[in-house]
């Protein structure tokens, strides 16, 4: 799979802006605050159709402007695809896939599978457990369409019934039998998502100790540890236990989604033990895992994007990284860097064509 070309048209800074990509390596170098990243950023939306870095879509649009289109062409399986994502002030987002527009958004994840490796990827050290399940969901759901759903419906059915405590609390009432209902739904969707969590890590977990071995050259033993309540005892047994603490803080206090994925070195956190250069490794490893995972699942190489990541890491780990990337069983790669110079020393180590983009 191959991005062909991109236009970008009322995208965060750019006015109007063109590209026509290599088919294996694409450098965008340039100042800070030129929109190295937001290139990036496009590539990432037309996969996922939102951006990495603002979750508030209408940010994405120009200043001063009204909408924004994000274009894309692909050669995927011999076969042209064309993907327009786009935004109207006041509108809905709108996914074209060849001029047809998607229905559900999740209909589109996973048709171009994508990996992302940023400085913002920190977040998922330092950040609440929320941003660690999200990323357990995006790997998932890139290769199982069922998941996504799954999690949507969850996700519902949460809201509804927090709705439905809050309004037992207002009206100073309970009645256990409409509880029960949603307790029924959630315990159904849980369970199939946790199910599918677990063994996720348990094929996920050895490919990215592999691929941490390959970057500390095996000087330190790392690993992922998944939290979840129901490891313990069934949703449904242990919704209703909650129940009056549930009534008394008016919304659902256990559930898969207080699941969490513990980073660890050695014994512990590597939030707390770990040096930057390690957690800087831990993050990559964990997303070149990703890489391999979703090229396993899907029989695709995902694109690869690797924002600003000579300025994050020190020279060995940077060669590390090259040595990876030059293999044929990576696709098509992104860098974005603010030094042209170090970014073509870096990427001619790697037998593979490559374009320079200076913006």
């Amino acid at each position: 799979m191959i991005l062909k070309s991109l236009s970008l048209l009322n995208y965060k800074n750019f006015d109007s802006k063109s590209f026509a990509f290599n088919d294996k390596i694409n450098c965008i170098v340039g100042n800070n605050g030129i929109g190295k990243t937001n290139v990036l950023d496009a590539i990432y939306h037309l996969s996922f159709g939102k951006s990495y870095f603002n979750p508030v879509a209408s940010q994405n649009i120009k200043h001063n402007e009204d909408f924004f289109v994000v274009n894309g062409e692909y050669l995927k399986d011999d076969k042209v695809e064309k993907i327009v994502v786009s935004l109207k002030r006041g509108q809905k987002k709108v996914i074209k896939r060849n001029a047809k527009i998607y229905e559900k958004f999740s209909d589109h994840i996973g048709f171009l599978p994508l990996v992302i490796i940023s400085p913002a990827d920190r977040d998922l050290i330092i950040e609440g457990s929320d941003t660690r399940r999200k990323f357990i969901d995006s790997v998932i759901s890139q290769s199982d369409k069922s998941y996504l759903s799954h999690v949507i419906n969850y996700n519902k059915v949460l809201a509804q019934r927090n709705a439905l405590l809050k309004y037992f609390a207002l009206n100073h009432t309970f009645n256990n039998d409409s509880l029960e209902v949603y307790n029924e739904q959630l315990t159904d969707y849980g369970t199939r998502i946790f199910e599918k969590r677990d063994a996720f890590l348990n094929e996920f977990i050895p490919i990215f100790k592999s691929r941490y071995d390959a970057i500390s050259n095996g000087k330190e033993d790392v690993n992922l540890v998944y939290s979840s309540p129901l490891f313990e005892d069934t949703l449904d047994m242990l919704l209703k236990r909650a129940v009056n603490k549930d009534k008394a803080l008016q919304y659902t206090s256990v559930g898969i989604h207080k699941d969490d994925l513990h980073f660890n070195i050695g014994e512990h956190p590597i939030k707390k033990f770990g040096s930057q250069g390690q957690q800087k490794s831990f993050l990559i490893a964990l997303k070149l895992a990703q890489f391999d995972f979703i090229k396993k699942q899907n029989g695709v190489n995902p694109i690869l994007l690797l924002d600003d990541i000579f300025d994050k890491l020190d020279e060995q780990r940077v060669a590390q990284i090259i040595k990876l990337v030059d293999d044929e069983n990576f696709g098509q790669l992104f860098i974005s860097d603010t030094h042209a110079d170090r970014t073509e020393a870096a990427v001619k180590q790697v037998h593979q064509s490559y374009e320079v983009f200076k913006l």
